[in-house]
């Protein structure tokens, strides 16, 4: 009740004020009310997903050795992501990738000190961002889901045959970032939380989306170790391409997205200049695979998803003392299944209980600075039973054969920023599945896209990018079931031309 009181008291003051400035401090006075002085570890780094327009989760930075540990980053202006709050600098330095928001992020402490944003509430420093994101698409031929793109249907379906057009909002983010107290039992390391939403969720028709969790953690640490718990970014693959599209390259190269976690850093500096990054984690199993199969149920699993990186970072000389690094990283777990009925033909397997399967992977990321304006960043994947993180072109196990699909690719990025304010990216990604763990399904995928962003103000962002989308399919059951049973195996092609225009806060 006493939120819907603040909410109250405020709301004449909202009739005569600007919007802008009174909404952030009525949302925070609510919160208040109703005790966010008990916020704990899911209250407060993108990849499903930076300081300009196209970017991913930010490249914090250590005190001791500059911008030496990239979290998930995109190369020069940013593109999808909010900026992260890093615990271990006061400076963040953020790129265009996916799947964090227009403002550069800062201590939340020397926020509230100099009065720009930033209230106490309950022991807790609260900073609301956010930014306000439309995108206006158009595709040469429908992609999937559409609004932005992850793969093209097969010619074959003629109800995808038709060119598309989009206006959407659903991009639009909003958060806190919460900076609590030092822990005495962490050597007073610094706290924090972070929430964030956006509203890709469940909708009817497109103008009535609902809201999506996307981050939802507390973490502590210094600049020598981390340990965070919550719903954050996965620690294998970090990096996103320079992409306007909201998807980053998912299915096309690029794998790893969000799960709830309890992770564990380690920082290491063997040079004033050198940072070796160690990083593990439990996760949550999720598993995307039948999701509308009615005869396969998905099980949950009796052990996490675990996963591990390790990096070294350095101050680049060649990049005018941008910091370099180079990361290897993986995974293993396990999804799980219980087949209903008897699987399609021709092999026609038998009801199965209780199937499990191992997810792996294997993967290197890097980015590498060249000069003051020009670089360059990519990642390598490889593995099986990949469709939770993105990869597979969106396919774990086949249905017919019940084994796991391997996988291979990966994405290149090429950056340049013609001045302060106006940014490029070129690249490409493919995923490419092995058909010989299928009988039908989308054997290759890949996206080539360039596109030029400029910041308008520090505030306002606007971009323009044109991509080219190739899916692949295959179909080995033919002579063996009748023709009309057959599935798609013509290719899918689309060229998507999309605008962006992005206004954080």
């Amino acid at each position: 009740m006493n939120g819907f009181i603040w909410l109250g008291t405020w709301l004449p003051v909202l009739r005569l004020s600007k919007m802008a400035h009174v909404l952030p401090r009525i949302m925070v006075l609510a919160l208040c009310g109703w005790g966010v002085q008990s916020v704990q570890a899911g209250a407060t780094v993108d990849p499903f997903l930076a300081g300009s327009i196209p970017t991913g989760p930010a490249v914090t930075t250590h005190p001791v050795a500059s911008t030496l540990q990239p979290v998930r980053t995109t190369g020069s202006a940013p593109v999808g992501e909010l900026p992260e709050y890093s615990l271990l600098s006061e400076v963040v330095k953020v790129a265009p990738g996916e799947e964090d928001s227009a403002s550069s992020a800062i201590d939340l402490a020397t926020w509230a000190q100099k009065g720009k944003r930033g209230w106490s509430c309950g022991g807790f420093k609260v900073t609301p961002y956010g930014a306000f994101w439309a995108d206006m698409i158009y595709e040469t031929r429908d992609t999937v889901p559409g609004h932005f793109t992850l793969f093209v249907p097969s010619s074959d379906v003629h109800s995808s045959n038709s060119n598309a057009f989009y206006v959407d909002m659903r991009r639009s983010r909003f958060g806190f970032n919460l900076a609590g107290p030092r822990i005495g039992a962490f050597s007073r390391a610094k706290s924090q939380g972070r929430v964030e939403i956006d509203f890709i969720g469940d909708f009817i028709t497109a103008n009535q989306p609902k809201a999506r969790l996307r981050h939802a953690y507390w973490e502590v640490g210094d600049e020598d170790f981390r340990l965070l718990v919550g719903q954050t970014w996965d620690i294998i693959s970090p990096l996103n391409p320079g992409v306007l599209n909201f998807s980053v390259g998912w299915m096309g190269g690029n794998i790893g997205f969000r799960r709830a976690q309890f992770r564990a850093e380690r920082y290491l500096h063997p040079a004033d200049d050198v940072t070796v990054t160690l990083q593990g984690s439990l996760n949550e199993v999720i598993t995307t695979d039948f999701t509308s199969d009615q005869n396969i149920q998905r099980e949950v699993n009796g052990w996490p998803t675990a996963e591990g990186r390790t990096a070294i970072a350095w101050n680049n000389t060649l990049g005018g003392g941008q910091p370099a690094e180079i990361g290897i990283s993986g995974h293993i777990g396990e999804t799980g299944f219980d087949f209903l009925e008897t699987g399609p033909p021709p092999l026609n397997l038998p009801p199965e209980h209780n199937a499990r399967f191992r997810t792996w992977s294997f993967n290197v990321d890097m980015r590498y600075p060249i000069g003051d304006r020009f670089g360059l960043q990519g990642e390598f994947f490889t593995g099986a039973n990949l469709a939770t993180f993105l990869g597979g072109v969106g396919q774990g196990v086949c249905a017919c054969t019940r084994e796991p699909i391997r996988s291979m690719g990966g994405w290149f990025d090429l950056w340049y920023d013609w001045t302060s304010r106006l940014h490029s990216h070129v690249g490409y990604g493919v995923d490419d599945p092995n058909n010989n763990d299928s009988l039908l399904g989308r054997s290759y995928n890949q996206f080539i896209f360039a596109n030029i962003t400029l910041d308008v103000t520090d505030k306002l962002l606007t971009g323009f990018e044109v991509t080219s989308w190739k899916t692949l399919y295959h179909e080995e059951r033919v002579g063996l079931i009748p023709d009309d049973q057959l599935s798609p195996s013509a290719p899918g092609k689309s060229i998507v031309l999309q605008w962006m225009v992005k206004y954080g806060f």
